[in-house]
C-alpha cells in the first residue's frame, strides 16, 4: 500500500491493527482536502488523522472532523 503524493506506506501489519483513539472504530486510507494521506474513521466520531511520512499520527488534538 502506497501514500498519495509520494512518502512511506504504512506497513500492512500495522495498517491491520490501527484503530481510531477516540471510539476504537476502523481506520480507512484516504486523501485529504489538500492531497495529503489521512487515515479515516467510519463510526460515530468521524475523525481524520494526518499521515506524515509514512506514520500516522493518532493524536485527537492532530485530527480534523469529517461532516457527513
Amino acid at each position: 500500500m502506497t501514500e498519495p503524493h509520494g512518502g512511506a506506506p504504512i506497513e500492512p501489519w500495522l495498517r491491520e491493527i490501527l484503530r481510531c483513539p477516540v471510539c476504537h472504530g476502523e481506520l480507512s486510507d484516504v486523501t485529504g482536502p489538500d492531497g495529503s494521506s489521512e487515515l479515516l474513521c467510519h463510526a460515530g466520531c468521524r475523525r481524520a488523522y494526518p499521515v506524515r511520512d509514512g506514520i500516522p499520527v493518532l493524536l485527537v488534538d492532530e485530527a480534523r472532523v469529517v461532516a457527513g
